[in-house]
């Protein structure tokens, strides 16, 4: 696992966390917020799974070799 997926699923959390406590206390600035923070954590956490797959296959191909 790497920082981009560690970052991006803490962010995914954070953002739900306060997308949830904005909807509870009907903060619709808060709300908004956890949503962007969880579109924020997806996109970096996909970035850092891509990262992973490109390390792997090149470290398949290496291993074949």
């Amino acid at each position: 696992m790497n920082q981009d997926q560690v970052k991006g699923r803490m962010d995914q959390a954070t953002g739900k966390v306060k997308e949830v406590a904005g909807k509870a206390v009907g903060n619709e600035k808060m709300r908004a917020e956890g949503d962007a923070a969880q579109a924020k954590g997806k996109l970096q956490s996909g970035w850092g799974d891509a990262r992973e797959d490109v390390k792997d296959a090149a470290k398949d191909n290496i291993d074949k070799l």
